[in-house]
């Protein structure tokens, strides 16, 4: 199982709308073959910082199926104007412990 960490900082204009529009998102990465889960939390240090949290089976489902599908595009033009600066988008393994 991956971890898909984005940090997501929203312009200030845009805030109040950001969290409508991800619930409408949603459904289209919900959708997605190796979807597991997500999550999206803010910040409560930062306004209009959010972080994603999303569970995939594996990386190449977020990478090559998410990103590659047309859902995707989709989801760049509900969410990507939203940004300021673009997220960076990091992946994560678990260690057992």
């Amino acid at each position: 199982m991956i971890l898909e960490v984005a940090i997501l900082n929203v312009k200030q204009e845009w805030n109040d709308s950001f969290v409508d529009t991800f619930r409408q998102a949603s459904s289209i990465i919900a959708s997605m073959k190796g979807y597991i889960r997500h999550e999206l939390q803010r910040c409560l240090d930062r306004e209009g910082q959010y972080v994603l949290l999303v569970w995939w089976e594996t990386l190449e489902d977020h990478v090559e199926g998410f990103r590659q599908s047309e859902g995707y595009q989709e989801w760049k033009r509900l969410l990507h104007h939203y940004y300021d600066p673009f997220p960076i988008v990091e992946h994560y393994e678990n260690i057992p412990l």
